[in-house]
Order: C-alpha cells, then sequence, then structure tokens
C-alpha cells in the first residue's frame, strides 16, 4: 500500500507542478503596518433589513479605520459573525468565525480558539447543524471563535474595506463552485486547466491580426517582428532583473542560483541540437555572474544588453538556421510566461509555520482577548493536527522565552511534535521534501488535487479509496459530510511550509525555519494543562506520535487519551472532530477538562 500512496503523491505533486500555473498571480503582497480589524457581523437572527452601519467613518474607506455590519455574511460561513483582524508586517486579513455562547449555558471565563490544520479552513469545525464541533462549544456556553490563516478559506489580502468584503464573497463563492462542480463530476476550474484543450487562452507576444489581404499581411510582417523582438527582450530583462534583485528578498542567494539555472536550463532546451547553443552559452556565462551581484545601473544595461543578444539568437535560429527552429520566438515568450508565473507564486505564496505562528496566532489572540476581554487576560485553545502543533509550539517559544503564553489551557487532537517513531503515512513525503523541489513546484494545490482525485475515492472502482481512511475510518463519517468537509475544507499550500513541517519527521522534531531551535526541547517548561487526544486508526499522526509529545509535558499537567475500540467505533485523523461517535465520545471528554481549568 505504501507504494501505492508514494506513487500516488508522486502524480499528485505532478499535477500540482501543472496546476501552480493556472493559480492567480495578480496579487504581489506588500508590506503593511497597524493591526485592527474589519468585522462582518451578522447573528443567527439578524434580520436583511439591517442597515449597513459604520462605526468609525473614513472618506478613504480603509480597513484600518472603518468598522462594518452588514446583514449578511459570504454564505459560506455559517458562523454568526465573521471577523477579520490584520497582521503586522504583510496586507493579509485573517478571517475569525465567531461563535456566541448559548444563553442557556453557563456563563465561561474564557474565550475558546481553535486552530485548524494543515491546509484546512473553518468548515472542519462546522460541518453541518447536527455535526458542528465548534457550535457544540458554544451551546456549551464558550465565546467561539475559529482562526483562518493566510491562505486559507475566507482569508484575504487587501486595505480597504470594500475591497475585503468584496474579496470575501468571492472566496465563498470559488469554495462554493468547486464543491458544485466535483458533484457534478467535472473538474474544478484549477484542475481544468491542467488537461490539454482545456487550457485558457493566454496572451501571447505575437500579433494576430484578422484575415486581410496579403499584401496588408506582408506590410505588417515587419512592424510585428520588430514589437515581438522589443516585447520578447522587455520580458526577458524584467525576469532577469528579478532573479538579480532576489525577488526582493524572497529568495535566498543559493535558491536564486537554483531559479536562473533552471530558467537557462530552459532557454537551452528551444536550441538544443544547434550551432547556435555555443553561442548562447556564452551569454548564460555572462547574465550568471551577473545575476549574483546585487542590482544596479550598471548591471541593468548589461542585463538588458545580453537579454536581446538571447532574443537575436532565437531570430537567427528561427529564420537561418538549417533545418529551421520553427516558432521558437513564440517558445521563447512561453517560457518566459511560465517561468514568471513560478516566481509570482514565490512571491505570494511566501509564509511557512513560524508566519503562522509569531504573526497569525498572536494577532487572533489578541483581538479575540480584546473583543471578550476575560478577567484574567487569558483564553483557552484546541488544535487539531497542525493547529496542535501551533499551540505546543506557542508554548515551548513563551516558556523558552520567559513570557506569558495568554492560553489558559489547551486541547490538542492528533497533534505531535515529533514523528520519527511514528508509522505516518506523511513520511513518504520525505523524499520530496528538498528544497529546490519548493521552487520547481511552489505551492501545492491540495484543494483542487482532493476535489480532483474524490470521484476516484468514493465512486466505483475505487481507484484512490485509500485517501478516504487517511481522512476517516470506515462508517465513522456520514458520506454527505465526508464529501462536503473533502470538497470545501483544503486549501493550496505553500511548498516552504511543507518543508518546515517535514523537520517533525527528523531526528530532534519540528524546528524553526532556521533549523536552531527544536520546539520539543522546551515543551517540558511549561506551565498549563494539555489535554492530548489521538484516533486509533490514525494514519497522519498515530496514537504513538501523540504519546512522544505527551511525555515530554510535566507529567501533573498533561492527560493523554486514545478514542476507539478494538470492535469499533474507530476514530481517523478526521473523527475526533467529525466523527459519528464524537459527539457522544469526544466532546464531553473535551468539555469536561475545559469546565475544570476555566474556573481556575
Amino acid at each position: 500500500m505504501a507504494t501505492t500512496i508514494q506513487s500516488d503523491i508522486r502524480s499528485a505533486l505532478h499535477m500540482a507542478s501543472s496546476t501552480f500555473r493556472s493559480l492567480s498571480t495578480n496579487l504581489i503582497l506588500s508590506r503593511a503596518a497597524a493591526r485592527r480589524s474589519l468585522p462582518f457581523y451578522s447573528s443567527s437572527t439578524a434580520t436583511t433589513t439591517s442597515s449597513l452601519i459604520q462605526r468609525a467613518f473614513s472618506s478613504a474607506d480603509s480597513a484600518s479605520d472603518v468598522v462594518l455590519k452588514v446583514p449578511e455574511k459570504p454564505s459560506i460561513c455559517t458562523a454568526d459573525e465573521l471577523h477579520y483582524v490584520s497582521v503586522s508586517n504583510c496586507d493579509w486579513r485573517l478571517a475569525l468565525w465567531r461563535y456566541h455562547p448559548s444563553p442557556q449555558a453557563p456563563p465561561r471565563n474564557h474565550p475558546l480558539l481553535l486552530l485548524s490544520g494543515l491546509g484546512t479552513n473553518a468548515i472542519g469545525y462546522d460541518l453541518s447543524p447536527g455535526s458542528s464541533f465548534a457550535r457544540y462549544m458554544s451551546n456549551q456556553g464558550f465565546d467561539t471563535w475559529i482562526l483562518e490563516v493566510r491562505g486559507a478559506g475566507l482569508s484575504v489580502q487587501g486595505s480597504k474595506s470594500k475591497e475585503i468584503k468584496q474579496s470575501a464573497y468571492e472566496r465563498s463563492e470559488q469554495m462554493e463552485a468547486t464543491s458544485r462542480s466535483a458533484t457534478n463530476g467535472t473538474f474544478p476550474v484549477e484542475v481544468q486547466s491542467t488537461i490539454p484543450g482545456a487550457l485558457e487562452e493566454s496572451e501571447t507576444f505575437a500579433v494576430k491580426g484578422e484575415e486581410s489581404d496579403s499584401v496588408v499581411v506582408e506590410d505588417m510582417m515587419g512592424i510585428a517582428t520588430v514589437w515581438d523582438e522589443s516585447r520578447l527582450v522587455m520580458k526577458l530583462t524584467e525576469t532577469f532583473m528579478r532573479l538579480s534583485e532576489r525577488l526582493s528578498g524572497f529568495l535566498t542567494e543559493g535558491q536564486s542560483k537554483i531559479m536562473y539555472a533552471k530558467f537557462f536550463d530552459q532557454i537551452s532546451k528551444l536550441l538544443v541540437d544547434s550551432q547556435l547553443s555555443e553561442r548562447f552559452n556564452e551569454i548564460r556565462e555572462k547574465l550568471s555572474n551577473l545575476l549574483e551581484t546585487r542590482q544596479n545601473s550598471s548591471i541593468a544595461n548589461q542585463i538588458t544588453d545580453l537579454s536581446q543578444r538571447i532574443v537575436n539568437i532565437i531570430e537567427e535560429g528561427q529564420r537561418s538556421v538549417s533545418p529551421p527552429l520553427f516558432d521558437l520566438q513564440e517558445r521563447l515568450a512561453s517560457t518566459i510566461e511560465d517561468f514568471q508565473k513560478q516566481l509570482d507564486l514565490i512571491v505570494k505564496y511566501d509564509w511557512d509555520f513560524d508566519h503562522y505562528l509569531e504573526e497569525d496566532v498572536p494577532a487572533a489572540m489578541e483581538y479575540i482577548i480584546e473583543e471578550s476581554r476575560p478577567k484574567d487576560g487569558k483564553l483557552l485553545a484546541i488544535g487539531h493536527s497542525m493547529g496542535g502543533i501551533l499551540l505546543y509550539a506557542t508554548l515551548s517559544r513563551c516558556a523558552f522565552e520567559g513570557r506569558d503564553s495568554r492560553l489558559a489551557a489547551i486541547v490538542t487532537l492528533a497533534s505531535s511534535l515529533d514523528y520519527t517513531s511514528s508509522k505516518s503515512t506523511l513520511k513518504l513525503l520525505l523524499p520530496l521534501a528538498d528544497p529546490a523541489q519548493a521552487l520547481n513546484v511552489p505551492v501545492v494545490p491540495l484543494g483542487a488535487l482532493l476535489a480532483a482525485a474524490y470521484p476516484l475515492s468514493s465512486r466505483p472502482p475505487y481507484v484512490l479509496s485509500w485517501l478516504n481512511y487517511l481522512i476517516s475510518a470506515e462508517d465513522m463519517m456520514h458520506p454527505e459530510l465526508l464529501e462536503k468537509l473533502v470538497l470545501n475544507n483544503f486549501c493550496t499550500i505553500p511548498a516552504n511550509l511543507l518543508l518546515q513541517l517535514t523537520t517533525a519527521f527528523r531526528e530532534g522534531g519540528l524546528r524553526d525555519r532556521n533549523g536552531t531551535f527544536s520546539y520539543k526541547d522546551h515543551i517540558h517548561k511549561i506551565n498549563i494543562p494539555v489535554l492530548a487526544l489521538a484516533g486509533d486508526r490514525d494514519l497522519i499522526c498515530p496514537p504513538e506520535a501523540v504519546e512522544d509529545t505527551v511525555k515530554l509535558i510535566p507529567q501533573h499537567l498533561a492527560t493523554y487519551k486514545v478514542f476507539g475500540e478494538p470492535g469499533g467505533p474507530h476514530y481517523a485523523h478526521y473523527d475526533l472532530v467529525g466523527g459519528r461517535s464524537a459527539v457522544e465520545q469526544v466532546y464531553p471528554c473535551i468539555i469536561q477538562f475545559l469546565s475544570r481549568h476555566d474556573s481556575t
């Protein structure tokens, strides 16, 4: 089975390397300041007659100045309120789904934060009215919040309130459209673009005129050639300049070398078996030396000249080489366009685990504490999978630095800082965890890939049925809820995030992005209670992985429990949150723990 899974994973990554070309690349991360909020308020009893209310006025309509109340949230959001919180150092606005505590429930002293797993959004905690982890917690009296980290769910980029609102509605529609497409047996838009014949018509550098007299076409040929050549030189120069700048800090020197070597190889393939290859290699050597130097005006001029020479070689190859090299200009244009899209994705999806840990989670915690105002300034938190890892890492870092974590107690579901001793199926990704691979495939469109694979896992001949067992044990989740989870819960994952998380499968466990800080090394210093839960059939985070981290926590603070019986029911990775038996078995265990530590 392991060989089959690894083969399917490799096929998925190959698919991802094609899929990323179709992802939108027009959003480039900017740097913003000041942390403020933009909530979309809509209680479950709100009427559509509510008017738009601005609590703070700004003629510029800036998200940092305006708080909005709207009668309706995006349809995908089933919470009582949808809030947006800013993050320092970037223009991301993180979505916070809020669930009001039930008036009939006992009053609670602390709000509750829920953190989702890798590449997932808030939907996993709120699958349906009858199977909603978040709603269950709010009905028990907790002011419950789900954080969607950057890149997940309804989190968006933008600075103006109208822009953020529009982006949220667009994201909601995209998620629902993906679900409808897969249910109808069609591919999502992102995957369609990888299928031959389904590619969108992209901009080309050649002039495509309408049908006209041959004389007119002949007169235009010279102008078109000059225009195409100028455009190619401009695009080629722009690409080299971006590499010389190392994408303004997004790439290290070593990564830049890998990228421009790859780009040169792609151009070189256009001239294979051509006598022009030697001339290109001379230019390549000169450009390589220039790209290793930081940009200045002199280098810029030289890069432009060398780009012109490359285009001249392409043109000569197309016209005078025997046999002629057809369509070289168009092929070079396509090569440049694909490579620039790859550079754009590296910039757009530029975050890793430490960005979540150091920026997203603290911003959300501060905002929730300000909104809920607990007397001791703390909150309770539950994390599933990577969400639990974030909580462990937060406690470890705070213990090391001697800071207050502002957490009263935490619950982790299927989480560990060290997977080395377990048989986690995610270990099959380790051979693919190469920094160069992250540059070749800067993102893994997990949501699109799972949506495309779902018909093969849920319908005859069930060739990918093993995917379902990674998510939920047999008969543990209602088919409709499993479908919703697969089609709506997963997002695109930056390769840099995956690369950092793979350190959890190596000696010493999960480390920071620099590899110098091991999060498990300081977990023994924590001073708050932890409930760690595992599922007996969890192939992603097996019980032994969960227990390995629990053993590091002071014994009087740690509670560990494995759910699942020899004769059933069994619990896989998502069943602790959304399984049929979770409401009767798992949820009460969590409430008992939280209630005990909420009163202290």
